[in-house]
């Protein structure tokens, strides 16, 4: 058989074969799954209440108020849960989080809309006991990739790029395109809740957990003994590890088991992990977040000039348009790994101010162009996500890792409570201002 020649198209698709095949040597294809639904399970809620924020709350109230009632309760739980949730199992975590979020969609879809009666303060307590599930879940499972490999933080970084990526997306085609009405599109959202439980106990491999729990609180492992040598060579891979040798921001030096001492020891290393970790995707969030929920509102076009017909469809494509930029991103690990996390969190700043700009002074001549800068605000943001817990495994003693995971979710959290807080005046500014200058699409929701 004739080999390809160089250069020609069959031997630059062997090389790329070869090269993803060395790429993913060694992935669990059982962890990688069950990563990948639990980053779309945890954050698709999320999105689609993100994305149903117009419908839930009606064209007069700031869209910023969804954004502070979904991110909040997630914010306080990545603040408080890491220094104690260690004592609950992860068995029972995913309980409880399947649970919070399937009645909190459950209750957001019961409640009558404002148009017939209802009140906003209802449904934002739906809103709130999913955030509480959201943020509990992505400090666990952020934290549970830590024994079970790299490519299981690739697969949890992809999943929650897929959950924007269907999340905003399936609310778009469901309530614009298909017609159905909010009340349906988000009780059939709530039964979603229930893959988590299919996903950790059915899909996922338990022994490293099993392993953990024996050898750190003495829990006998009921799996038997005839597995020793897996087991050993679990414990060595399911570690997060990576080719470079890790670098560590810190080391731990306590073992106290005094809960004072404990508590103390992680605000230390919390601390430590600020400026390297938490900043640059606080600052990230702030921004993108600002754009998605008081800027974007206010990027209107002319509808004769849009694929669109009603001034409804600008919010959830642009919703759409950045989540797809988010899940190339955070699916991009394995072939790209960034260093230096300040670079994109400037550059995302860089967009905030050019969208702001437009929605001022309306100089951007094509929503088209709007598309491709809200991608690239996607890309940026989801770059800046996945890499950062990247470079923690990568950096971080492996003492600590588990912790520093955990801990360094707040920062999403806290930047999008930030951008929330920003945005609900930011958006109401923008549009006043709009029609003050002869353009009031805006108001014609």
């Amino acid at each position: 058989m004739a080999l390809p020649l160089p250069g020609s198209p069959s031997s630059s698709w062997a090389i790329f074969r070869e090269r993803l095949k060395h790429t993913f040597s060694g992935a669990d294809p059982r962890v990688c799954f069950a990563f990948w639904i639990f980053g779309l399970i945890n954050n698709v809620l999320y999105v689609i209440i993100l994305s149903a924020a117009l419908d839930l709350v009606g064209p007069t109230v700031p869209k910023g108020v969804v954004l502070l009632a979904d991110v909040i309760p997630s914010l306080l739980t990545k603040l408080c849960a890491p220094y104690f949730i260690h004592a609950v199992p992860y068995p029972v975590r995913v309980f409880i989080f399947v649970g919070l979020s399937a009645a909190g969609m459950i209750l957001i879809a019961l409640t009558p809309s404002y148009t017939d009666g209802g009140t906003i303060a209802t449904k934002m307590t739906g809103v709130i006991l999913a955030s509480l599930s959201s943020g509990g879940g992505e400090l666990t499972f952020v934290g549970l990739v830590h024994y079970y490999g790299p490519f299981s933080l690739a697969a949890w970084g992809s999943g929650t790029g897929g959950a924007g990526l269907i999340g905003a997306g399936a609310y778009a085609v469901a309530t614009t395109s298909l017609g159905l009405s909010v009340k349906t599109t988000i009780l059939a959202s709530a039964c979603l809740p229930a893959i988590m439980l299919v996903s950790f106990f059915l899909i996922l491999p338990l022994r490293p957990l099993r392993l953990h729990s024996k050898l750190h609180h003495g829990v006998p492992d009921l799996t038997g003994d005839d597995e020793d040598e897996e087991t050993d060579h679990e414990q060595q891979e399911g570690l997060l590890s990576s080719e470079r040798p890790a670098r560590p921001t810190f080391v731990s030096h306590q073992n106290s088991s005094s809960a004072s001492a404990r508590f103390t020891h992680n605000l230390v290393r919390a601390k430590g992990l600020f400026f390297p970790f938490m900043l640059p995707l606080l600052l990230v969030y702030v921004a993108e977040y600002t754009i998605n929920q008081g800027v974007s509102p206010t990027l209107l076009f002319p509808l004769r000039d849009t694929p669109f017909k009603h001034f409804r469809a600008f919010y959830p494509t642009y919703n759409a348009i950045y989540q797809a930029g988010v899940f190339i991103s955070r699916s991009s690990t394995p072939f790209l790994r960034v260093h230096n996390l300040y670079l994109p969190s400037v550059l995302q700043i860089a967009n905030l101010a050019l969208l702001t700009l437009h929605a001022i002074f309306d100089f951007i001549p094509s929503v088209y162009i709007v598309f491709a800068v809200i991608f690239w605000e996607g890309l940026l943001g989801g770059l800046v996500y996945v890499n950062t817990f990247a470079e923690i495994s990568d950096t971080v003693a492996q003492e600590d890792r588990e912790f520093s995971l955990s801990a360094t979710t707040v920062s999403d959290s806290g930047g999008i409570c930030i951008a929330g807080f920003i945005s609900m005046g930011f958006e109401v500014w923008l549009c006043n201002w709009q029609v003050r200058h002869g353009r009031d699409y805006c108001k014609k929701f």
